[in-house]
């Protein structure tokens, strides 16, 4: 292989790639190139986990993850050098790598991406990517769609939080994909024990109280690739309707 080649295989998957129809060579090769540009020590290694453990399936959604978010950083930093911490990129491609969902994978490689800095020692979505790799694709879609509707704003002490959110039963089942109420309970529980959001539903009756809390706000806006203040970003999405 020449010092060309090798270059842009730091994931070591173009054997892998030949075998996944889906994942083009200039999609395998691209994706190389962008984790060895923003952590090669972080690229070196996940590279030999795809080669000696990794299937051929995690490999492509590893792939597809880090192409998206070289999408989201080169809108932008437009040319700003940026770097992540190499345990960063590792949790997010380990944990992403099991998302085959295009939902869940944008939401990872928004993470990915909010962990590149200049400097390239910011740790902090360590505590968001712990986050993210316990929630199902029903519950992310849960948390996305407070975050979107639920009305935000600046607490006195410079805080993000929400006004009281709340939604019914059946919208919040057309909104998860899910067609069981106990389950849909379920999964407001554990988004409750997240402490992500308030208390779900009550059992009097079908209005559930599903409130966004910071964190939440926060992992929503991280994950979105956004790296500023989440009061900017919140601000800036309902800046016609913010409600102070």
């Amino acid at each position: 292989m020449s010092d060309e080649n090798k270059s842009l295989d730091i994931l070591g998957v173009k054997p892998i790639a030949n075998s996944v129809n889906t994942v083009t060579k200039g999609t395998v090769d691209g994706a190389s190139a962008f984790l060895s540009r923003i952590c090669l020590p972080a690229a070196e290694e996940f590279g030999l986990l795809l080669k000696d453990k990794v299937s051929s399936w995690r490999a492509k959604n590893a792939v597809e993850i880090a192409s998206k978010a070289q999408a989201l950083l080169e809108e932008q930093v437009q040319g700003l050098v940026v770097s992540a911490h190499p345990r960063i990129i590792y949790s997010t491609l380990e944990n992403g790598s099991w998302a085959e969902d295009d939902f869940m994978q944008n939401l990872w490689a928004g993470l990915l991406a909010s962990s590149c800095t200049p400097e390239g020692k910011d740790e902090s979505n360590i505590i968001l990517i712990n986050l993210l790799s316990q929630l199902t694709s029903s519950q992310a879609r849960i948390v996305a769609h407070i975050c979107q509707n639920a009305n935000t704003y600046m607490g006195k002490a410079g805080f993000i939080t929400s006004e009281f959110f709340y939604l019914e039963a059946d919208q919040l089942l057309e909104i998860s994909g899910i067609d069981d109420i106990h389950q849909l309970d379920r999964e407001l529980d554990h988004l409750r024990g997240l402490e992500l959001i308030n208390s779900g539903f009550n059992v009097d009756n079908l209005k559930a109280d599903v409130t966004p809390h910071a964190l939440c706000l926060q992992l929503y806006a991280r994950s979105q690739g956004y790296v500023g203040s989440p009061i900017e970003f919140y601000e800036a999405k309902e800046k016609s309707s913010n409600k102070k």
